[in-house]
């Protein structure tokens, strides 16, 4: 049979709490230290007897330092503890003023655009006419500053596009000019052609068959060349060039 779960409470029978008292405290005592060594963990215990006899472990003996921790620890949790509540009401206190102010701005809000006007009295009526006025002038001169602003750079835009646009007729005016010049020499060009062609002492005013060269006699005639010489040399310098002549009269 196996143990059974002993019942927690307390034993009546004072022989039978001592031995229990004593083992117990041997088995606390090595778990303590087992728990230290395994874990590496500072441990620090501390039993008081019914009659008052202290029986104590600590790792490494040094239970005042483990009791200094352990005092610094506790007072920090304290004053943590504190921190955290006085902060949880300034939170509280926060969001109190936070909420009324939003209600304010809500409530003048709603007056602005002309309702709730009930609760009012003549004098917060007047007042808040006194604010929208206010605020309708600041409005007005706003509105009329970015009009000017913007009529002033539309004026600048034209401006510049007008400069843009005189350049752009001013170099269609001498590219204009520049055809117009180049036309002239063209045709100046083709005109000295025609005159030269036109002008060319290699064009003769009759056939070179009908002119006695070398002494021949014409065709159809009684074997003389009608005219003098001088006659023939005269016609001949009128229809041939100069160099033609000199070879003929050679």
């Amino acid at each position: 049979m196996g143990r059974g779960r002993v019942q927690l409470k307390r034993i009546e029978n004072k022989i039978n709490r001592q031995v229990t008292f004593s083992k117990r405290r041997s088995g606390l005592l090595k778990k303590a230290h087992e728990i230290s060594v395994l874990c590496d963990a500072e441990v620090a215990l501390i039993v008081f007897s019914t009659k008052g006899k202290l029986f104590e472990y600590a790792t490494d003996t040094c239970m005042e330092r483990i009791l200094e921790r352990y005092e610094r620890y506790s007072y920090s949790e304290r004053q943590l503890k504190a921190t955290d509540l006085e902060s949880q009401g300034s939170w509280t206190l926060e969001h109190a003023k936070l909420k009324a102010r939003v209600e304010v701005l809500q409530r003048s809000q709603r007056h602005y655009m002309g309702e709730d006007l009930d609760t009012l009295g003549l004098k917060e009526l007047q007042n808040l006419e006194h604010q929208i006025d206010n605020a309708l002038k600041h409005m007005r001169t706003r509105k009329n500053q970015l009009m000017y602003e913007s009529i002033s750079a539309l004026q600048k835009k034209d401006k510049g596009l007008q400069e843009h646009n005189n350049l752009l007729a001013k170099k269609v005016k001498e590219k204009k000019k520049e055809n117009e010049k180049e036309m002239a020499q063209q045709t100046q060009w083709d005109q000295h052609q025609s005159h030269g062609l036109n002008s060319s002492p290699f064009i003769l005013s009759q056939p070179l068959h009908s002119l006695n060269i070398g002494g021949g006699c014409q065709e159809g005639t009684s074997g003389e060349v009608e005219g003098t010489p001088n006659q023939l040399d005269d016609q001949t310098n009128t229809v041939m060039p100069a160099w033609m002549l000199h070879h003929i009269s050679g």
